[in-house]
């Protein structure tokens, strides 16, 4: 789209082929060509999407204690999770490039430089020359996610330029986090992105609510997952089948507008790309009665410090 004040953007709801990276990734690009097609300038996935939420624990007794089941499955995630050092994200990288389109995928991140065998929920954006601008690193992995997925740091909390936008990102609860917003608002972030492992319930008052605080545009994206995307070939299948509903996740992406008003209100259970124009004038019209770290701010009273130094356990010198 030529005006720069336009933006044409997707919403990309779709299931992983679960705990199977290179299949999933196959779906992602499928998913970016399609939007690239249909004239889209941004794309953006649900959390943990590549290559799936941990879903298991929640049916298997994943607090038990060295136990040979819980053991299985998550080596088995391990050996799935986006290693970006070793290149698994190249070929997204490339397609960004070739079709000229920004993208936000959530990944579960195995990153050599916390020593390559822990994972992390993180959100990723790359931009449309193809080149990864953040990671973000979930701060506060949620209730029994923490079994599985280590906690991030503030190294992610980033923005970046979209043509008259500027675009930022959270996973999930985070979202909920007052002050991991605010660090994002002090960047100048007036389109706002969240990302959901997939629930109308958690993105039905969230989004509205972020876009009346932050009088930004917000979008929020969720993944599918229903018991016949579990493939055949995952460990200990039949304990997880067992006690797994049918629907495990139903989506509820949506995009609320600068006055907390629905643009496209949540989706369920639909699998595929959502489409909108968003008009970034409209951030301007808003801002003027409030702005949360403008002029309705007093920083003589209320600061907030952030900490963006990359965390790890050891410094070589």
């Amino acid at each position: 789209m030529n005006s720069s004040n336009l933006l044409k953007v997707a919403l990309a709801q779709i299931s992983p082929v679960w705990l199977d990276k290179a299949a999933t990734l196959e779906k992602v690009k499928t998913s970016i060509t399609d939007a690239a097609a249909q004239g889209c300038e941004l794309v953006v996935f649900g959390e943990g999407l590549v290559p799936g939420y941990p879903f298991w624990l929640s049916m298997t007794n994943g607090t038990a204690w060295d136990d040979k089941i819980q053991k299985e499955i998550h080596a088995h995630y391990l050996r799935n999770a986006v290693q970006i050092e070793s290149g698994d994200l190249l070929e997204i990288q490339d397609l960004a490039k070739k079709l000229k389109i920004a993208i936000y995928l959530g990944i579960i991140e195995r990153p050599i430089d916390r020593g390559g065998h822990s994972i992390y929920c993180s959100l990723v954006y790359i931009n449309s020359d193809g080149e990864i601008k953040s990671v973000h690193r979930k701060l506060q992995p949620t209730f029994e996610e923490r079994l599985t997925w280590a906690p991030g740091d503030g190294n992610g909390l980033q923005v970046h330029p979209l043509k008259d936008f500027t675009v930022g990102g959270l996973n999930c609860w985070e979202n909920w986090m007052p002050l991991a917003r605010t660090a994002l608002y002090g960047l100048g972030e007036n389109l706002h992105i969240a990302v959901w492992p997939g629930a109308v319930r958690n993105t039905e008052n969230i989004t509205r609510m972020i876009a009346q605080e932050s009088r930004s545009f917000v979008i929020s994206v969720s993944s599918l997952m229903r018991k016949s995307d579990f493939p055949s070939d995952t460990p200990h299948l039949d304990v997880i089948l067992e006690n797994a509903p049918e629907v495990l996740a139903d989506g509820g992406s949506c995009i609320a507008g600068p006055d907390g008003k629905w643009i496209l209100e949540p989706v369920a259970n639909t699998e595929g790309l959502l489409i909108e124009t968003l008009d970034f004038n409209r951030v301007l019209e808003e801002r003027q009665n409030f702005d949360a770290v403008g002029h309705y701010s007093r920083p003589d009273v209320l600061q907030l410090n952030v900490n963006r130094e990359r965390q790890t356990s050891v410094k070589f010198v």
